[in-house]
C-alpha cells in the first residue's frame, strides 16, 4: 500500500502548489539562504556555458532564477505540473528566454521536454514523485553523453541531529508561518512529512548508482541546513 505522502502525489500535490503559488516566493525568501543555496547547487551542476539545461518541478521560477544567472548563455527549459506555479514564474523579467512547460516529472515526453540535456537540476523534487527509481531511469535516458545532473533536497532520514534540527524548524517555523501565509496546513505539513519519510543520503547516492549514474558525489549547504539540504551531483 503506498504511504500517506505517496497518496498525495501527483496531480493532487499539484493542485496544492497552485493555491500556494502567489505567496510561494515570500514564503521562500523569509527562509535564510534559500536563494543563496540554490544559486550554490546551479553553480555545482557546472553545465556547459552555451548547454542545454533542464530545471525540473521549477516552481515558480527561483530555481530557474540561479541557474540563468550562472549560466546566462544557456537553453533553458524549465517544467513543473503546477500552472499556478508556472504562471508566477513566466511573470519575471528575468526569465523571459526561458521556456517553461507545464508537464509531469515521470512523464516529460508526454509534455515534449525530449532533451537531450547537456545538465538537469531538480530541486526539491525527487522526494515529490510517485516512483524516485523510474523518474532517475528517465532523468539519465533524457541527458547526453557525459551529461551532468544535480539534485538540490532534503536528505535527513536516519540522520539524528539532522532530522532533529528539520522537525523542530518545521513544526516551530515552516508549518505555522506557511499556514498564515496561505492557509494551506495540509500542504506544509505533508512536506514535513515527505522529508521525514524520504532517503537518508547515502541511500539516496544508491538509487543514483542503481540508475546507472556515476561520478556520484554530494556537498552540503551552510547555516542552519548543513547536513539537512544537500547538492547530490552525477554524470552520466
Amino acid at each position: 500500500m503506498p504511504s500517506t505522502s505517496q497518496a498525495r502525489k501527483g496531480p493532487q500535490l499539484a493542485h496544492h502548489f497552485d493555491h500556494v503559488a502567489p505567496r510561494y516566493d515570500l514564503l521562500q525568501r523569509l527562509n535564510p539562504g534559500y536563494s543563496a543555496d540554490l544559486m550554490q547547487s546551479a553553480k555545482r551542476l557546472q553545465a556547459p556555458a552555451r548547454g542545454c539545461i533542464l530545471d525540473l518541478c521549477c516552481g515558480t521560477g527561483l530555481s530557474t532564477e540561479a541557474l540563468v544567472a550562472c549560466y546566462p548563455e544557456a537553453e533553458i527549459t524549465a517544467v513543473d505540473q503546477s500552472a499556478g506555479m508556472l504562471e508566477v514564474a513566466r511573470k519575471k523579467p528575468a526569465l523571459h528566454k526561458v521556456t517553461f512547460i507545464q508537464g509531469d516529472a515521470m512523464a516529460l515526453d508526454a509534455c515534449g521536454a525530449t532533451g537531450p540535456y547537456d545538465a538537469i537540476l531538480m530541486a526539491y523534487g525527487i522526494r515529490n514523485v510517485p516512483d524516485p527509481d523510474a523518474c532517475l531511469s528517465q532523468l539519465r535516458a533524457h541527458l547526453s553523453p557525459h551529461g551532468r545532473i544535480a539534485f538540490h533536497e532534503y536528505l535527513v532520514r536516519d540522520a539524528l541531529t539532522p532530522r532533529a534540527i528539520w522537525n523542530a524548524v518545521s513544526a516551530s517555523i515552516i508549518v505555522p508561518l506557511g499556514t498564515l501565509a496561505t492557509g494551506s496546513a495540509e500542504l506544509f505539513r505533508y512536506l514535513r512529512r515527505s522529508v521525514n519519510e524520504f532517503d537518508h543520503l547515502e541511500a539516496f547516492e544508491t538509487r543514483l548508482r542503481r540508475a546507472g549514474f556515476q561520478a556520484i558525489h554530494s556537498e552540503s549547504m551552510g547555516g542552519w541546513q548543513r547536513g539537512i539540504v544537500h547538492t547530490v551531483l552525477a554524470t552520466k
